[in-house]
């Protein structure tokens, strides 16, 4: 049995006192990271930490010996162009195009200092656009932060979780929003954070079919490429590819992240790709309230240049060192994290074989891939409660609630848990059980 837990409770108390955490469904990631950064360092004790979807393997070293070299050349002393080195916005196409099958152009693919900064700017830009469109759609559990920049900004949101709504319900319940006229793009990431489901090919073509029939954006963010491993898109230019509404309409934005899928995550660096028809859009009210015309360069000179100068200069060349070398075929960046999948089939068998159910199983027919995410609860016991229990286990997560989610449960990150820590996962989840019996 493992000594040094549960934690005593004045001390889980005392911590989240600090931070005035009193309800846990509230509490954002960052916050949850600080209060098991000061548990950790008030009781010696290593947390099994699942609340942060953080890279769990080294950087792809193609970038770094890229950004080395781009460094020695001196492009430190210069602003990089703000729409791109011509080097990253080509490669970005040839990716597109390789393992996706479809056809974007080097000038509609633009940098941002991570897709937090993109989708930041494409939501200011997307609520400009129509005087009578001033709310945006998230198909939920999402992102939080995503509709924390919406706080921020000052602009309207709604919701809905998706749970209840796979296959040909989706398209009922996306006109029950976009018959009111008043939504202009329609957010989702493709696999799913946090849950992990990824949409069927229906489902995308309905996404794509409902938001064309009333003018509404298509905004998909696909920060884990390729990490649905029950498909091998790993061969350039071979099918199968990475799924996208992009196949379904021209009316869209994808956003192609380096922090998962190259553990790049540090440097900040990020694709936003447009359609060809998105990005030559001209809109009125855009035109009157940023003085350009254009939906694209409202994003590249308006919303991007209003955030910073542009992505720093050196991890641009990294970026594109990484994705030429993934075009060439020379870097299977889907083998290099599958190693997610492993540990996240380990870590599922733990939770289950200690009371624990998956709560997002499914995607309509299918039993959901192992990756990144996954999704659980614990009979009888509240998100919120759940998590201040396991906190005194040594375990940390989010609440699903904070996701959009109306399931009472929590988001598990496995990239964070080093190998080494499923034993301690284990006997700190018998201990768990033991001590908290299921309630049937």
């Amino acid at each position: 049995m493992d000594k040094t837990v549960p934690i005593r409770t004045t001390i889980v108390n005392s911590n989240l006192k600090k931070l005035n955490l009193i309800d846990l469904n509230k509490a954002s990631i960052r916050e949850l990271v600080q209060v098991v950064d000061m548990l950790e360092a008030e009781t010696g004790i290593r947390f099994v930490r699942m609340e942060m979807g953080v890279p769990g393997l080294p950087p792809a070293q193609i970038g770094i010996e890229a950004e080395i070299e781009a460094l020695k050349r001196g492009v430190a002393q210069n602003y990089p162009n703000i729409n791109g080195i011509p080097e990253i916005k080509n490669e970005t196409a040839r990716f597109v195009k390789n393992f996706m099958n479809i056809d974007v152009k080097p000038e509609h693919c633009v940098p941002s200092t991570g897709s937090m900064q993109g989708t930041y700017a494409l939501f200011r830009v997307a609520s400009c656009c129509d005087k009578k469109k001033d709310t945006a759609l998230f198909i939920d559990p999402g992102f939080p932060v995503q509709k924390q920049q919406f706080m921020v900004m000052g602009s309207k949101f709604v919701s809905f979780d998706v749970y209840n709504y796979r296959g040909i319900k989706l398209r009922e319940k996306l006109e029950s929003y976009f018959s009111k006229g008043n939504i202009h793009s329609v957010i989702y990431s493709n696999p799913n954070n946090p849950t992990w489901i990824c949409f069927t090919e229906e489902e995308l073509k309905i996404i794509a079919e409902t938001a064309d029939k009333y003018g509404v954006i298509v905004m998909e963010d696909l920060a884990y490429f390729g990490m649905d491993f029950r498909k091998d898109i790993s061969k350039p230019g071979t099918p199968p590819f990475q799924a996208s509404v992009a196949n379904y309409t021209d009316n869209y934005v994808l956003f192609i992240s380096a922090s998962k899928i190259f553990s790049y995550a540090g440097q900040r660096i990020s694709m936003i790709v447009m359609s060809e028809k998105l990005y030559n859009r001209n809109y009125p009210n855009l035109e009157s309230r940023m003085m350009i015309k254009g939906f694209g360069n409202a994003v590249i000179y308006r919303a991007l240049y209003a955030l910073s100068s542009g992505v720093t200069h050196s991890t641009q060349y990294a970026m594109a060192a990484i994705l030429k070398a993934a075009n060439e075929g020379k870097f299977n960046f889907v083998a290099e994290v599958e190693e997610y999948a492993r540990r996240a089939h380990i870590m599922k068998k733990h939770f289950l074989e200690n009371g624990f159910k998956i709560l997002y199983d499914k995607d309509v027919d299918r039993d959901i891939a192992d990756g990144f995410y996954f999704t659980l609860s614990y009979p009888g016991m509240k998100a919120g409660d759940l998590l201040y229990k396991l906190l005194h286990y040594g375990i940390s997560g989010i609440t699903l609630l904070s996701t959009g989610s109306k399931m009472e449960g929590l988001r598990a990150c496995v990239a964070p848990v080093n190998p080494k820590q499923f034993s301690d996962l284990k006997r700190r989840l018998e201990q768990f059980r033991a001590e908290h019996p299921v309630q049937q």
